[in-house]
């Protein structure tokens, strides 16, 4: 076989490529988008098309939707029924669509997501606004081409008059695009292309006083300006939908949240739901029951509020957790000259008015066409009136009808048409009055075809009869505006109610969490009892203690080098003596995954960095904003080492000086800039070299306290100098910070303090005593220091923090222990 018979050779790839390419135009332009001209995808043009075909008008009776999709599939769309029933339902819904153009008679499903009956139980018909899209399609205003098999022509587009791809909006996904168009008002867009016919310069500016906006079938509000405007002036933009919330009292006189009127596309039987399962899992405050009220006068949901619940941050918290605000995105994309396009708004309008021109010119030459072939018939019929008797005489002395015929296009010189009307002439048209009408029409006549070359001959003319065509659309199809436009405001959170104050948050070995103003503990002497900070189980001991103010951001950092958002105020309030709450209902953490330290930011800026210390003695500076914005399952902090984890962190501005202490007490100090700042993913670098069975136990950076204070498991402490520890380079062995061997035991925290500072000490047991930086002696590096804390048999020390001087308070001592935080320096034959 030659190659002859084979055909050329052709490339698979090349094949493959050239048919997707045709495969992906024919879904972008048959299939998923709308044309500019008259904003229909196929399967809408061709349904509208199939009912004027059966007269299924709107003043005619209703027929069954299974004969209309049978119609259009059989005739014209030779895909699925489902596909064509869909379509139809949603010309038929009036949360759908704007303006629907299929007036359904039966179930055609509801804003809860029902789905409509079958098709063989619905019947349907045009809307009357439906008219306005068909209008004119006998006056070959449009092109068109044949069906799918060749055996129908079907329209090309619609000569509609009505702007329905901003009225309707439209949505699809075709092969690598998507479509998003929102609906919008009759009357403004009427006014917007009026406007643009003129003026033709006008700008986005302009056109947004008179356009505003969407505005969809099921109301709400839209929030702010900015998407709208970015969407008008470039084709795509994302503005944000919030329901209309009204409120109400009850018999009681309790407060209730009516929601009257929701985003578009949002199911209300699922948002319901969703609402009350928030309510059950405690995620949303201050609900007491919500309840679905809604009938046949409309919609209303009833969202009831406790006594002492404000609904203004109800409101804020149902917007920001549930569906009653949602986003839209637009992305005005159409097809043009048979090519995808995304368009502004303006050249939404221009393409409208260049279809309704072309429309209105063809029409025009149809009806100028059809007016001169009837006066041209009507010249005829008057020449046979004016020698009536002649005619008449002709007529009767033929023998036949063609010879009657071509007489009389002999005699008069009329034209073969002429003639035959002259035949076809009843005699009731030769009385006097019947004369006198094809006189009259033939004066009419010779008036419409003077108006049609006027209209042909003058582009003004043609713009006019556009805009008083649209002034008549929105007469009598217009209707005001349903969704509300907005500027952005400042939401009322829960945080703007909430008192600035400083708090203790603890947390203990098996993950309780709470929170307690500072005020709760009171400052007491060296050596003191202390207070019990909550009632521990057994099993259970405090292993945390932080202190931030309640408007604080809180980053949680964990042992897995994973860190998690919170404010101090969501943190659960609890009794002096509570364990709080499990922190897993608060944070998505893996079962062998626990908080190593936390950080109080007051507010996320550049120039600043998170410096993290691991048990392994790495460390790593990442820039603050990189941890602005976690998600709910947290996001990577560090990347760890197998064995290693994240032990501490804290906030710089690049130019700290790094302490960090292992538990046999060797301590460095170098400066924060050898640490190179590095991306959030990363693994960090060498800080302190240490022994194999030595681990790093605490970090801190310069900027607050001169001294470091060095606490040990059995209770023994002291305060040293931060100038006693020489600058060395980051990566060395350090230097002795406190002696562990003997009674001391390992060290278990190292904080900076100054002498205005207080200190607080927890054990395992759940004891926490607080006392004055400046009551613990300030002694030599290579020392044991003295007694912080009496502690029990088996008690262990496990953590220490600082206070800062704004946090301390000079209350009464609730239990009666201590005396009161009286600095008493000690002596120096106490360092054993």
């Amino acid at each position: 076989m030659t190659d002859t018979d084979l055909g050329a050779e052709i490339s698979i790839e090349t094949e493959m490529r050239q048919s997707y390419l045709e495969y992906a135009m024919s879904v972008i332009i048959g299939r998923a988008l709308p044309d500019v001209r008259d904003g229909l995808k196929p399967v809408h043009r061709r349904v509208l098309f199939a009912m004027r075909e059966l007269k299924n008008d709107w003043n005619r009776p209703y027929k069954k939707s299974a004969r209309i999709v049978g119609d259009v599939i059989g005739k014209y769309h030779p895909h699925g029924d489902t596909a064509v029933y869909d379509t139809i339902v949603r010309m038929a819904q009036d949360f759908s669509m704007r303006y629907p153009l299929v007036d359904g008679q039966g179930n055609f499903g509801s804003i809860d997501g029902d789905s409509p009956a079958a098709m063989r139980y619905t019947e349907i018909r045009m809307q009357r606004l439906a008219q306005e899209m068909l209008a004119d399609l006998d006056k070959e205003t449009v092109e068109f081409i044949t069906n799918y098999d060749e055996s129908l022509e079907e329209p090309l587009v619609l000569p509609t008059r009505l702007p329905a791809l901003l009225v309707n909006g439209s949505s699809g996904i075709a092969v690598g695009m998507a479509t998003n168009i929102p609906p919008h008002n009759l009357r403004e867009v009427a006014d917007a292309i009026i406007a643009v016919i003129d003026n033709p310069d006008i700008d986005v500016t302009e056109l947004i006083s008179i356009l505003p906006g969407p505005d969809f079938p099921t109301g709400g509000i839209i929030y702010g300006k900015s998407g709208i405007v970015e969407a008008y002036r470039t084709g795509r933009g994302i503005i944000r939908l919030r329901a209309l919330l009204d409120l109400e009292t009850d018999a009681k006189n309790n407060e209730i949240l009516v929601v009257k009127e929701l985003p578009y596309q949002v199911n209300k039987a699922r948002l319901v739901k969703a609402i009350s399962d928030m309510v059950r899992d405690k995620q949303l405050e201050g609900i007491s029951y919500v309840r679905d009220e809604s009938d046949r006068d409309g919609l209303r949901i009833a969202i009831g509020l406790k006594k002492d619940a404000m609904h203004e941050v109800v409101s804020n918290q149902l917007f920001k957790h549930t569906q009653l605000q949602n986003s839209f995105g637009i992305i005005f994309l159409a097809v043009v000259n048979n090519r995808p396009e995304v368009l502004t708004l303006k050249e939404i309008l221009t393409h409208f008015i260049r279809h309704r021109k072309e429309v209105i010119i063809r029409r025009t030459r149809y009806d100028l066409k059809r007016a001169q072939a009837r006066a041209h018939i009507l010249e005829g019929l008057k020449i046979a009136l004016d020698n009536i008797d002649e005619v008449v005489a002709l007529i009767r002395k033929s023998s036949s009808p063609v010879e009657a015929k071509d007489g009389l296009m002999a005699r008069f010189g009329l034209s073969a048409l002429q003639a035959q009307a002259i035949l076809d002439m009843r005699l009731q048209r030769l009385t006097g009055l019947e004369r006198d009408r094809i006189l009259e029409e033939y004066d009419a006549i010779m008036k419409d075809i003077a108006w049609f070359k006027e209209i042909l001959g003058s582009e003004a003319i043609v713009m006019d009869l556009i805009k008083e065509e649209l002034v008549t659309l929105k007469e009598e199809f217009g209707d005001s505006r349903r969704t509300e436009i907005v500027e952005s405001t400042r939401e009322i959170g829960m945080e703007d109610l909430i008192a600035e104050e400083d708090m203790v948050v603890t947390l203990t070995r098996t993950g309780y969490i709470k929170r307690n103003p500072i005020t709760l503990y009171q400052s007491q002497r060296r050596g003191g009892r202390g207070k019990t900070a909550m009632t521990t189980r057994d099993e259970d001991f405090v292993t945390k203690l932080f202190v931030a103010s309640t408007h604080h951001t809180f980053l949680f950092f964990t042992n897995l080098g994973k860190v998690y958002w919170s404010k101090v105020w969501e943190l659960p309030q609890g009794g002096r003596t509570s364990r709080g709450k499990a922190i897993v209902n608060f944070l998505d953490l893996a079962p062998d995954e626990k908080l190593s330290t936390v950080l109080a930011v007051p507010d996320f800026e550049e120039g600043r960095y998170i410096l993290m210390a691991t048990r392994q003695g790495l460390v790593k500076k990442t820039d603050l904003m990189a941890y602005s914005r976690p998600r709910a399952g947290g996001i990577i902090a560090i990347d760890l080492v197998e064995g290693d984890a994240l032990i501490a962190a804290r906030i710089t501005d690049g130019s700290k000086e790094v302490l960090l202490t292992s538990a046999v007490g060797q301590t460095i100090r170098f400066a924060e800039s050898d640490v190179r700042p590095m991306g959030r993913v990363s693994r960090g670098v060498r800080g302190l070299r240490m022994a194999e069975d030595d681990y790093i136990v605490g970090m801190e950076v310069t900027g607050h306290g001169s001294t470091l204070f060095t606490a040990t498991e059995n209770g023994y402490g002291k305060r040293t100098e931060v100038e006693a520890f020489p600058m060395q380079r980051r990566g060395g062995k350090g230097v002795i910070g406190i002696r562990t061997d003997g009674r001391n035991g390992k060290v278990v925290a190292m904080v900076l303090t100054d002498e205005s500072d207080d200190v607080m000490l927890v054990s395992d047991k759940g004891r926490l005593i607080r006392m004055s930086a400046c009551s613990i002696s300030v002694i030599g590096r290579a020392t044991q220091g003295v007694r912080l804390i009496q502690l029990e048999e088996a008690e262990r020390l496990i953590d220490a923090a600082r206070l800062d001087e704004e946090a301390q308070d000079d209350g009464d001592t609730l239990n009666g222990e201590g005396d009161g935080g009286e600095c008493v320096p000690v002596d120096l034959d106490q360092d054993e």
